[in-house]
């Protein structure tokens, strides 16, 4: 899966996913819960 599709199943926009993988902003847990499932894994696994 790209950055952009990731993104677009998250509702973020492509630019803060970058940002966010290259750890240049930190996420919140609302955008966690979205970013995991787009990914359709539990929360707890991206930490």
């Amino acid at each position: 899966m790209t950055q952009e599709e990731l993104a677009f199943r998250a509702n973020i926009s492509p630019s803060y996913m970058s940002a966010v993988e290259r750890s240049i902003t930190d996420t919140t847990i609302s955008t966690a819960k979205r970013l995991s499932k787009g990914l359709g894994v539990n929360i707890m696994d991206l930490f």
